[in-house]
């Protein structure tokens, strides 16, 4: 295996590179995102996937809004399985965007559009009603602080379309998660799902839009998951599992999650 840049101290990533795969970093502990050469466009993440249980709420999104285009994991998968769907990614870092042909990211069009900008005060700007927002905004020293407040928050509810969902990627080991708790709860009430997500090292938060407060019951949940599964590599019987047991935990504030301590490379 190789670095294909060396690290750096002004936040620009780094690249390894194996004869399998291909992954950025900004240290030499937290993948920034995981690209498999024999199939560029699979989400080899557990949270990613994850992170893909926004189908079970909205199945056919007519536009995604992702905040960090990293190693375009989620961009690519949406892009590739999503062909009625226009992709937005916002990324602050131009030394990722540089990155993009390297990772294979489709190059703009009228279906995926790469911006360069802060995501906080793109989504804050921004005319455009997505059905989805995607937050996965990682720094060199962690997730910004502007992605994490009320004021972020209430913005992406604003800005979603009326049945919108928001989905936020939280590392494991952060210790302000009970704060972002609380801020999203100030802004979705009860309408929202925090549990561990598929590789068990991030948390995934789920909250949405709609008339009603609470998810459709767990069998529901289910059935909607292998229907989709037949057009989606993904387990989303156990993403579906995971979003209604999160709404349980979301709900009862002693039941937040905890810090843990770092023991393993996060992925961011």
């Amino acid at each position: 295996m190789k670095f294909l840049a060396e690290a750096a101290s002004d936040s620009t990533p780094q690249v390894l590179e194996t004869q399998h795969a291909l992954s950025p970093h900004f240290d030499a502990l937290a993948t920034q995102s995981f690209m498999s050469r024999k199939d560029p466009d699979k989400l080899v993440l557990g949270y990613t996937r994850t992170m893909m249980g926004f189908l079970l709420l909205h199945p056919t999104p007519t536009r995604i809004s992702m905040m960090r285009l990293g190693g375009g994991s989620l961009a690519k998968y949406c892009y590739r399985h999503l062909p009625n769907t226009k992709v937005v990614a916002i990324e602050i870092n131009p030394a990722v965007i540089a990155l993009r042909k390297q990772f294979q990211i489709p190059p703009d069009d009228e279906r995926l559009k790469v911006v360069c900008a802060d995501g906080a005060e793109y989504v804050a700007n921004q005319n455009a009603r997505p059905d989805v927002i995607l937050v996965d905004g990682f720094l060199a020293d962690g997730m910004p602080v502007q992605l994490g407040t009320a004021d972020f928050y209430a913005a992406c509810r604003a800005r979603l379309s009326d049945n919108g969902v928001l989905v936020a990627n939280f590392l494991e080991s952060d210790p302000d998660i009970p704060l972002y708790l609380e801020e999203v709860s100030v802004v979705f009430g009860r309408s929202m799902s925090i549990s561990l997500s598929e590789d068990s090292a991030n948390y995934t938060l789920f909250a949405w839009k709609g008339t009603h407060n609470k998810l459709p019951p767990l069998d529901a949940l289910v059935a909607r998951a292998r229907i989709l599964e037949t057009a989606h590599p993904l387990n989303l019987t156990a993403a579906a599992r995971r979003l209604k047991s999160g709404e349980r935990v979301a709900s009862n504030r002693a039941a937040w999650p905890k810090p843990a301590s770092p023991s393993s490379a996060p992925a961011c």
